[in-house]
């Protein structure tokens, strides 16, 4: 199988990704072959392709894309499990368990973290480390494109249950996007009050709307910390997400907070970027401020599970699929369209 070829979506730059055809991979003891059914877009995949990203954890040029689902077509000597034919879908990391930061618990912490990139493809060959720390079979029931979405839905559950939802909480979330849709999603199971979502974008703020929010605010259109401070009778909400990654936002969330309350400064900013705090705010306010990055393997496990139980629907998400043959179309929508949140790329 290793002389044949494959398609890739190979990204050289910024903004410079070309579809080419490269062998298909071959195996080796404990590695797993899999033909991918379905690669999500993420937001972090079109920072990539925008403006490049940290160092150290992708370099170009490279196959990227990393939110995936797929079938299990050829495994290595040693490997008792998958099985060809399994439908499975695997984390984009794989924590090496025995760092420092691993034996302290912060698994996505890693020092010597397996990353797993090459999703825009017809075929990914899945690590040992990665087989036995962070793949799950999918489910029957469950759609390729449902468990794609694994992987962002772990980052979510990550960082809201580290930022905690109390029940009637008022929550404001910053950002109409995938990720901010997938938070509002949990927010609302885990018993929050009233849910406030914030973007600048009429169209999205309707879907939103649509998925369970309660409130909707157009930042181009009025004073965001104003209104947030009318709806929850002049406190701040109790806990404010940034799901946009950028430091204006970042400063935003912060003056919208009650005293007590907490911000999750969820979304990534540009390298090098930093912010002003107010150490009053911090101090005689109470607030707590965190970030969080990434998932551990647990995450990826609760994810998928609470996908196939129907606990989170992740349907409404996936909004245009599209072949790997048109993927730079598929990016160029995803910085132009009001509508589009993700895009299923079928190889």
């Amino acid at each position: 199988m290793s002389k044949e070829k494959m398609k890739v979506a190979l990204l050289y730059g910024i903004k410079n990704l070309k579809i080419e055809e490269t062998d298909i991979p071959e195996v080796g003891p404990g590695e797993v072959l899999v033909k991918i059914k379905a690669a999500t877009t993420c937001g972090t995949d079109l920072k990539i392709f925008q403006r490049g990203y940290v160092s150290g954890i992708i370099e170009l040029p490279t196959v990227f894309g990393h939110e995936w689902a797929g079938e299990v077509v050829e495994v290595g000597s040693g490997v008792s499990w998958p099985e060809i034919g399994m439908r499975i879908r695997a984390g984009n990391s794989a924590p090496c368990l025995r760092c420092v930061m691993c034996r302290k618990g912060n698994y996505n912490l890693c020092e010597d973290m397996l990353w797993l990139w090459g999703a825009y493809a017809e075929y990914i060959k899945v690590p040992k480390r990665t087989i036995m720390v962070n793949a799950q079979e999918i489910p029957p029931h469950v759609s390729f494109e449902e468990a794609a979405l694994t992987e962002p839905l772990a980052c979510v559950l990550h960082g809201i249950s580290k930022a905690g939802v109390n029940v009637g909480d008022n929550v404001v979330i910053l950002g109409a996007g995938p990720i901010g849709f997938l938070h509002m999603l949990c927010a609302r199971k885990l018993g929050a009050g009233k849910i406030i979502m914030v973007d600048k974008v009429d169209e999205r703020l309707d879907y939103a709307s649509k998925l369970g929010a309660d409130v909707t605010i157009n930042a181009g259109k009025c004073d965001v910390v104003s209104k947030v401070k009318e709806l929850t009778n002049g406190y701040g909400a109790d806990l404010v997400i940034e799901a946009i990654g950028l430091p204006a936002t970042w400063e935003q969330a912060l003056k919208m907070v009650r005293r007590g309350g907490t911000v999750l400064e969820f979304g990534g900013c540009p390298p090098g970027t930093e912010i002003k705090v107010s150490t009053e705010l911090l101090h005689y306010g109470e607030v707590r401020v965190l970030g969080t990055f990434h998932a551990t393997p647990a995450d990826f496990k609760k994810a998928l599970d609470l996908i196939a139980s129907g606990t989170i629907n992740v349907k409404p998400l996936i909004t245009r699929k599209m072949r790997l043959e048109e993927i730079s179309k598929a990016f160029e929508l995803l910085m132009t369209s009001k509508k589009d949140l993700k895009i299923a790329i079928i190889p």
